[in-house]
C-alpha cells in the first residue's frame, strides 16, 4: 500500500470516528460506536493531586465519559513531593484505572532537590524512557496525541508519532518551562537561552492545535508564531458542587477541630503547592508581623521543594500551622473553611504560569489576596475577588489580610464573586464540553 493510500484511510477513519462520537451512535443496525482514541503524553498524572497531574487525570476521565478511549504515557507519581508515592514502584507498569483507560507508567530520575540540571535530567529520564511505550502504541493507531507542557520534551516524539500514523497532534501548555526557567535565573547561558526559545517556536508551530490554561498564555503562543486559528482555550477546571453559603462548614468542621482553634479564630490559608514559582517567603513574613494578633491563624498545607524552607522561616511562630496535601475529597471543605485565601506568585514568572489553586479558590467562595503584577491574568482574576497587591508591597499584602479579616461583609462579597467567576468560566462540565467539541472538530477536519 503506498503512503498516500495508507494516509487517505486514516484520514477517512477519524473522520468516520469524529462523526460517530459527535452523533453518539451508527445508524447501522448491528454495528458499534467506534470511539475516539487519544494518546495521553503528561509527564504527570493522577493520583497526583495537585498541578498537572490533577488535570489530566481529571481529563481523561471526562473524556470516556463522553465515550472515549484513551491510553495514558505517564511517569510513576511523584509530585508535588518530590519522592515516588507508597504503594508505587520506579519502574514500568500498566494499569488499567477505569474501562476504556489504559496507562502505561514509565520509570524516571526523581531528584530529592531540584535544581535546574538536575531538571533537565529529570525530564530527560522520562522522555527517554517513554521511547519503547511510545512505539508500542502506535500500532494501536489513536487519533489524537495530546502532550503536555511541561514537559516540552516530550514534543518531537509526539509530532513524530502522530505523523506516522496520521493522528493529530496537540499541545496543551500548563507551563511555558522555557520561559519560566529564564525569568527563575535557572538559565545563565545567552546562547542556550536563544536556542531553548528557538526550539520552542518551531515545535510549538507544528502542532495541529495549541491550547493554555489563560488568555494571557494564548496570547503568548500566538507571539511565538502559532498560528491563531490553531488557538484554543482550555483552562483550568473546577467541579461546581453543592451551592457554597456564606458560612458553609468552616466553623466546627474536622480543620477547625483537629487543630483546636478558639472560637472566631480567622483562617489564612494557603493550600497547594510549595515550589520556586510560588513566592511563599512574603507569607512567613506576614505571619510574623501579625503574630500580635491572637484572632488570625495562617495554615499553609501542601508539599513540594519549598516546603522546608518555609517551614525554617516560620520557626518560632505560634500562629502558623502547616498540614500535609489532603485527600482531594476533603479539598472543597479545606478550601471553604478558609477566612482568606493567600495566593502569593513571583513577578519573573507572571503570565507564564496560572496557578492550579486559584480554580478551586474561587469556588470556595472566599476572598482572595493575591501578590500578582497589574495587569496579569492572576491580578485582574483576584482583583476582582479580593485584592491583588503589587509583588515586594509587604504592608499592603499585610492590610488587606487584615481588611478582609475585619470587614466581613467586604469578604463575603468578594468571596460570591469569585464563585460567581468560577461558575461561569471554570466549571469542569462546561469546560470539558467545549474540550470535547474542539476534539470532534480536530478530528473532523
Amino acid at each position: 500500500m503506498s503512503h498516500v493510500e495508507k494516509s487517505g484511510r486514516v484520514d477517512r477513519r477519524i473522520r468516520r470516528r469524529a462523526r460517530e462520537h459527535a452523533h453518539g451512535h451508527v445508524e447501522n443496525a448491528g454495528v458499534a460506536t467506534t470511539p475516539l482514541r487519544v494518546l495521553v503524553y503528561s509527564l504527570n498524572y493522577a493520583p497526583e493531586l495537585t498541578g498537572v497531574g490533577k488535570y489530566s487525570g481529571e481529563l481523561v476521565e471526562s473524556l470516556t465519559e463522553h465515550g472515549g478511549e484513551a491510553a495514558v504515557v505517564a511517569a510513576q507519581p511523584y509530585y508535588p513531593g518530590w519522592r515516588i508515592f507508597d504503594g508505587f514502584r520506579n519502574r514500568y507498569a500498566i494499569e488499567r484505572t477505569r474501562p476504556g483507560v489504559t496507562v502505561y507508567r514509565c520509570p524516571l530520575y526523581v531528584p530529592a532537590r531540584p535544581s535546574g540540571a538536575k531538571r533537565l535530567l529529570h525530564h530527560a529520564s522520562f522522555v527517554t524512557a517513554t521511547l519503547p511505550v511510545m512505539a508500542r502504541l502506535l500500532v494501536w493507531r489513536p487519533d489524537v496525541i495530546w502532550v503536555v507542557e511541561p514537559s516540552l520534551m516530550c514534543a518531537p516524539i509526539a509530532l513524530a508519532a502522530a505523523r506516522l500514523v496520521g493522528a493529530k497532534c496537540w499541545l496543551h501548555v500548563q507551563d511555558y518551562e522555557v520561559d519560566a526557567a529564564i525569568g527563575l535565573g535557572l538559565v545563565k547561558s545567552t546562547w542556550f537561552k536563544r536556542m531553548a526559545l528557538g526550539v520552542e517556536r518551531w515545535l510549538m508551530r507544528r502542532f495541529d492545535v495549541v491550547s493554555s490554561i489563560s488568555t494571557k498564555m494564548i496570547e503568548r503562543a500566538k507571539a511565538k508564531g502559532v498560528d491563531s486559528r490553531r488557538l484554543v482555550s482550555l483552562p483550568n477546571w473546577v467541579d461546581i458542587a453543592e451551592p457554597c453559603s456564606d458560612r458553609g462548614d468552616r466553623h466546627g468542621g474536622r480543620y477547625r477541630e483537629a487543630l483546636g482553634l478558639a472560637a472566631g479564630t480567622k483562617v489564612c490559608l494557603y493550600a497547594g503547592n510549595m515550589g520556586q514559582k510560588q513566592g511563599l517567603e512574603v507569607m512567613a513574613d506576614a505571619a510574623r508581623r501579625l503574630a500580635r494578633r491572637t484572632d488570625i491563624r495562617f495554615v499553609f498545607c501542601g508539599e513540594g521543594s519549598g516546603r522546608q524552607s518555609l517551614v525554617e522561616r516560620c520557626a518560632g511562630l505560634p500562629n502558623v500551622t502547616f498540614l500535609p496535601l489532603q485527600p482531594a475529597h476533603h479539598l472543597s471543605e479545606l478550601l471553604r473553611w478558609a477566612d482568606v485565601h493567600l495566593l502569593p506568585q513571583r513577578a519573573d514568572v507572571a503570565d507564564l504560569v496560572m496557578p492550579s489553586k486559584l480554580a478551586g479558590m474561587l469556588a470556595s467562595g472566599r476572598p482572595i489576596v493575591a501578590i500578582a503584577e497589574k495587569g496579569t491574568e492572576v491580578g485582574t482574576v483576584a482583583s476582582q475577588c479580593g485584592v491583588a497587591v503589587a509583588p515586594g508591597d509587604l504592608e499592603s499584602f499585610i492590610a488587606a489580610i487584615e481588611a478582609m479579616i475585619d470587614e466581613p461583609e467586604l469578604a463575603s462579597r468578594c468571596g460570591m464573586q469569585g464563585r460567581q467567576y468560577a461558575m461561569a468560566n471554570l466549571d469542569r462540565r462546561r469546560v470539558m464540553e467545549r474540550f470535547v467539541s474542539s476534539l470532534v472538530q480536530l478530528c473532523s477536519s
